[in-house]
Formats: C-alpha cells, structure tokens, sequence
C-alpha cells in the first residue's frame, strides 16, 4: 500500500462538477471595470431626468389649478364723466363775478371799486371798473376793468377826474377827460387808446406821459341783462 504524502492527510477532496474536467480550475472573477460603472450611472441620470420631465408638466397643471382666481380692484380715482379741462382754461378759468348793474354805470366816466378773486390762487385783487363815453352800455367794450395795483411793484393805480389835478400834480395840461396815473413814478395812462405789449397783444390803456412798465392788467367783462359780470384776468 502507497504510503499517503503527510501534505495531504488532511486536504479534503474537490467535489466532482459535472461537465468540469478534473485538475481544472474555475475561472475567477475580475470584478465591475470603472467603464461599466460609467454606463451605469448614466443610464440612472436618463431614466431619472425622463421621469422629471414627465411629472413637471402634470404638477404645474396642479399648481394652476389649485391657485385662486385674480380679482381686479377698481382705482380709488373717480372719473367724471365727458372731457377733462384744458391746460389753458386751468391756467385761466372764467369765474363770472357781479361787480356791478348798468344802471348804475350809465353815465360816460363814472367809475366803481370791487374786489375780483382769482379762482386760481383764491385771492382777493382791489380792481375798478370804469364806463367809457365809447361803446354800448349794454355791451362788454363800453366798459374798461382793471386791477388797481400796478403791474409791476407795489403801487396803487389812482383813477383821477379832476382835469385841475391832473395839470398841476402831474403836470400833464392835454388832458380832455379822466385819466389813470401811477404815483410812483408819475406816469399817466389815457383809457381811450390802446397799448400793443410784446408778442402782439393789445390792451387798453396807452402811457402817454411818464414811464411805467405797461398798462394795468385788464379784466374781462361780460353783460347779462342789467348785471356786468367780471369773467376774467389776463
């Protein structure tokens, strides 16, 4: 009998496979290679970005969905109705004021003091308003209205009668009729002629003696019936 190498008393035999040649080993696995893991979690990033594109539009239909209707709220501005105002006629707005009846003002000359106010500034201007010997009385161009105050500074205009006065305060002896003067610096201002200011424009009131800057600012005056109304100020 054979004597049994000690090495081998106590390996234990390789079980038979079938279909495996005996004294042959089985091959023995390498593991997963980095390329293959590349793949693979490329694969993962397609399915998982395809599964994103397919819920987003199903969840933004949600979304709106759920999200409450939007309700308008009316401007707190109230519009009124037709056309708003111009620029100019806020600038200068007819005011129509009663300073005056024509049966009062029926004599060539006679004259009377009131207050206009400027619908603008809401300020009381002293003003006068004369009967010229010219014109209608019931019509706005026998009159002539006017602030008092003088246009420029603070002087008071003066509406003088007396032709005497006017010869020997002021010097002026060509006086046929009433005359409005400015104490300040002595000019005298004829209210049967006109004046043309820069741009064209023409009032009434001419300085015929002296010097002043202009006429007095006029105020426009309109009849209606036995009442004169002052409309505005230029």
């Amino acid at each position: 009998m054979a004597e049994q190498n000690p090495n081998n008393r106590f390996k234990a035999e390789m079980p038979t496979i079938p279909g495996v040649a005996a004294g042959k080993s089985r091959p023995v696995s390498r593991g997963i290679t980095p390329g293959q893991i590349a793949a693979g979690l490329l694969v993962l990033l397609a399915a998982m970005l395809a599964v994103g594109f397919a819920i987003r539009p199903r969840r933004a239909q949600a979304v709106a969905a759920a999200a409450p209707a939007q309700i308008e709220v009316p401007s707190s501005k109230t519009s009124s109705p037709g056309p708003e105002p111009a620029a100019a006629d806020a600038q200068s707005p007819e005011t129509e004021q009663v300073i005056a009846t024509t049966l009062e003002m029926s004599k060539a000359w006679s004259s009377k003091d009131f207050l206009y106010r400027n619908p603008v500034s809401d300020w009381t201007i002293p003003a006068m308003l004369v009967r010229l010997p010219v014109g209608s009385a019931t019509q706005a161009s026998g009159y002539w209205a006017f602030a008092t105050n003088a246009a420029y500074g603070n002087c008071k205009l003066e509406y003088i009668t007396d032709l005497k006065r006017l010869k020997e305060e002021y010097g002026y002896r060509r006086a046929r009729h009433p005359m409005l003067v400015n104490p300040c610096n002595r000019a005298v201002i004829d209210p049967l002629k006109l004046s043309s200011l820069p741009g064209g424009a023409w009032v009434r009131g001419e300085i015929v003696q002296g010097a002043d800057m202009r006429p007095p600012l006029a105020i426009e005056v309109k009849i209606k019936g036995q009442n004169i109304f002052a409309n505005r100020m230029e």
